[in-house]
């Protein structure tokens, strides 16, 4: 009983998949995500947020760093409406003069 596995109606994937082990963030946010968000789309969130955290150089022991993230993983999950922030990051096969 104790290995098994928890699903959840992802909310950004819009399929029922394996959820986190526990909760991304110690605060209500957290907990939504921790509900309604699978672990797929949890990695794939921390792929992307790389891209961000190199594009704009997000010093995340800051809090203004920690609040840009947050305001982002918001965002990126439909929580909250807006524009994600444009990443420098191109996909090896769309670099130019190669």
């Amino acid at each position: 009983m104790a290995d098994e596995v928890r699903m959840v109606q992802c909310k950004k994937l819009n399929e029922k998949l394996p959820g986190m082990k526990r909760a991304p963030y110690r605060n209500e946010f957290g907990q939504k995500v921790y509900e309604e968000i699978s672990q797929q789309a949890w990695e794939q969130w921390l792929k992307d947020s790389v891209k961000l955290i190199n594009t704009y150089r997000v010093d995340l022991a800051a809090a203004a760093g920690q609040r840009f993230m947050m305001e982002q993983c918001e965002i990126y999950f439909g929580y909250k409406d807006g524009q994600l922030a444009e990443t420098a990051w191109v996909p090896p096969a769309e670099k130019k003069g190669e």
